[in-house]
């Protein structure tokens, strides 16, 4: 799969990702957040979480999503998030902070198969 298919499927990925989460009640307030240490994929909120959301999209039949969220993605994502806390001043400050995964699957003409959300996932 070259890189540019790759991105695109991510990209994809990424918005299904935010309008599962604007109908669960949050509100998208970064997307592709880029850090010294890589993208926060989401961040959104209610007004009680900010949620630091990955998302992992594949196509369907072309394995697990959760394959590539391992620990060591998972301790970046958390720096990610630190950095994001300290550099964006207007944020929304809530009580709680959340880190979720979204794994999702799609098919060759591009609709979602399967949409996770596993809330508190690291």
């Amino acid at each position: 799969m070259s890189d540019d298919h790759r991105h695109s499927l991510g990209r994809r990925g990424e918005r299904l990702a935010a309008e599962h989460l604007e109908r669960l009640g949050y509100r998208v307030v970064a997307r592709n957040y880029r850090t010294r240490f890589g993208e926060l994929d989401l961040v959104a909120t209610d007004e009680y979480v900010l949620v630091f959301c990955e998302v992992k999209t594949r196509r369907a039949g072309a394995g697990d999503p959760w394959w590539n969220l391992g620990e060591a993605k998972r301790r970046q994502v958390r720096s990610m998030g630190a950095i994001w806390l300290a550099e964006v001043h207007d944020r929304p400050r809530t009580s709680e902070l959340r880190f979720d995964a979204i794994g999702i699957r799609i098919d060759r003409a591009g609709a979602l198969v399967s949409l996770e959300h596993v809330q508190g996932a690291f």
